[in-house]
């Protein structure tokens, strides 16, 4: 299987866009952490949140994500879709052979999370940290390959979810 084999199977899971990218495509920034820090109601909460104990910080990510060459990256307006597509993807590359296989969503397995709540994540073998939360700029990365993303002036806009699958 190739990466052309993977961007198609997104789209036909439901992805508005998907593409593929070489290690080099992603841009790597720590300042991301200050976004999550200073940004983010779940800081401290969720059980992906970089703010969990035991977390590896934004270099300790960068170190271990440029151990692959390539990915895919997925697009959609819905966060839930963009989370299932990407598990599928890193399910079928899992079973394609490529064992090293790893999704990043910004989480929406449930519809509650109990984690804002102080509890234990009831799905922490699927819970993945966010695209952005692992020290990526997702909006220098994104707009590499055209990809629609802005900042949102009104919370009527629509938002724009990415999520990764890193293959090889």
């Amino acid at each position: 299987m190739n990466a052309e084999y993977y961007v198609k199977r997104a789209l036909e899971l439901g992805a508005t866009h998907a593409v593929a990218f070489k290690i080099e495509d992603i841009e790597f920034d720590p300042r991301t952490l200050l976004k999550c820090m200073f940004g983010c109601s779940d800081w401290g909460k969720g059980h992906t949140c970089p703010s969990r104990p035991g977390s590896p910080m934004p270099w300790d990510y960068e170190r271990m994500l440029r151990r692959y060459s390539w990915g895919i990256i997925i697009h959609s307006n819905d966060k839930k879709t963009s989370q299932r597509v990407s598990f599928e993807i890193e399910r079928e590359a899992f079973l394609d052979g490529k064992y090293m296989a790893f999704s990043l969503s910004d989480c929406a397995l449930c519809s509650e999370c109990r984690g804002r709540k102080g509890e234990e994540c009831v799905n922490p073998r699927m819970a993945r940290p966010a695209f952005h939360s692992v020290g990526i700029d997702v909006f220098k990365t994104v707009r590499k390959f055209g990809l629609p993303i802005d900042t949102l002036k009104d919370p009527s806009e629509q938002q724009n979810w990415y999520s990764a699958v890193f293959v090889e």
